[in-house]
């Protein structure tokens, strides 16, 4: 008798928290009542000492269906970046508008780790030990997200990582975790077929003294970050092999996505190589390569007037970017959405907030890999 009233009990108190789910009402119902049946057999099947225990899972696996308010933490490399505050800004339009869709109230807590790692993994302390329902990790360190990872398990709370993959993917496939970004080489085959294409349509416009050879420069990201690593690699590669016959002028210059570095760096470029002897200038991201065209820019180059031009190749489409494309600065950029990640974050941390699977309800495909969610890029030029 004591195992009815203990099924009866669970099904009142399941039932009614499916009930306050507003718009989601009957959906919630229909799983709570099928809850109480699994319990009802497992009464059945197991006996009343297993009772309790089960009573106890379809509760819990209640109260996450009949949530209509989830609390979501982001920790976030700089607020300074051009391309992530574009991921901000999405995310903050997309909590709002898909929280309204999906009848779920959608709180944002957002902490700026301006690219310290000492300084995120405090902010993540306070807000793991919060009581936040999902946490949106974007490393400022690519191999110091294990701390991060360990706090997640600690606490119970779930998170995934995007833009920035963590070296270490176990970090992701042991903790049920995701990462939401790009494919790491797609930019830097976009950027060197970018190259190629203006190349075999006008050769002299790259290789601007005719000696058959195309002198590059490379403006890295960061070390040991799998994305900069890849623009790096696949934008050379790409190039040469489509025809490009490139020539490196000096070893990788890396100004960790920074403007001011990147433009300090190439004053120096210039400085001991001459614009002269530079026929083409990759950059990981637009910010390093605004930057490379304020070193230019000094030197008379690249200035929107039709006067000399050194062929210049970022990756973001970053607002500052297109307007320099369309005034002749820069000649090229690889779309990196940030509107399409800031969109894919927030139908991710509902899910995982509710403790749904995290493609639940979405047109999100899981890439190859199994683990992640990857958004394309797109070539964009003027000419």
């Amino acid at each position: 008798m004591k195992k009815f009233v203990a099924i009866a009990l669970a099904a009142v108190m399941v039932l009614s928290l499916a009930a306050c789910g507003g718009q989601q009402a009957a959906a919630k119902e229909a799983v709570a009542e099928a809850a109480v049946e699994a319990v009802a057999e497992e009464a059945y099947e197991e006996g009343a000492a297993d009772v309790a225990e089960a009573v106890a899972e379809v509760v819990e696996e209640a109260a996450a269906a009949g949530k209509d308010e989830v609390n979501i933490g982001v920790l976030v490399w700089k607020y300074s970046d051009t391309y992530g505050s574009s991921v901000r800004v999405a995310m903050e339009k997309y909590a709002e508008e898909i929280g309204k869709e999906l009848g779920v109230k959608v709180n944002l807590e957002m902490q700026d780790g301006n690219d310290d790692q000492a300084t995120q993994n405090n902010q993540a302390d306070v807000m793991f030990a919060s009581g936040k329902d999902l946490i949106i990790i974007n490393l400022c360190d690519t191999s110091a997200g294990q701390y991060l990872a360990d706090l997640g398990q600690a606490n119970g709370v779930p998170f995934f990582f995007y833009n920035k993959e963590p070296n270490d993917s176990s970090l992701v496939t042991n903790n049920d975790s995701i990462f939401i970004g790009t494919k790491p080489e797609e930019a830097g085959i976009m950027q060197g077929e970018i190259l190629a294409d203006l190349y075999k349509a006008d050769p002299a416009r790259v290789d601007r003294n005719g000696d058959g050879k195309v002198t590059f420069l490379e403006f890295e990201g960061e070390v040991n970050n799998a994305e900069a690593i890849a623009r790096t690699e696949y934008s050379e590669s790409t190039a040469i092999e489509q025809g490009v016959p490139l020539e490196r002028l000096a070893e990788n210059q890396v100004a960790n996505w920074d403007t001011g570095k990147a433009q300090e760096m190439m004053v120096a470029q210039l400085a001991a190589i001459g614009a002269e002897n530079i026929d083409v200038i990759f950059c990981n991201n637009d910010d390093m390569a605004i930057g490379v065209i304020a070193a230019l820019n000094e030197q008379g180059y690249n200035l929107g007037d039709g006067g000399d031009r050194i062929v210049v190749i970022g990756v973001d489409a970053t607002d500052t970017a297109i307007e320099y494309i369309n005034a002749g600065k820069l000649y090229g950029t690889v779309k990196q959405d940030g509107d399409a990640m800031g969109k894919c974050n927030i139908y991710m941390a509902i899910n995982g907030a509710l403790g749904n699977g995290w493609l639940d309800g979405t047109d999100y495909k899981m890439a190859d890999d199994g683990f992640s969610v990857r958004i394309p890029y797109a070539k964009i030029t003027k000419e």
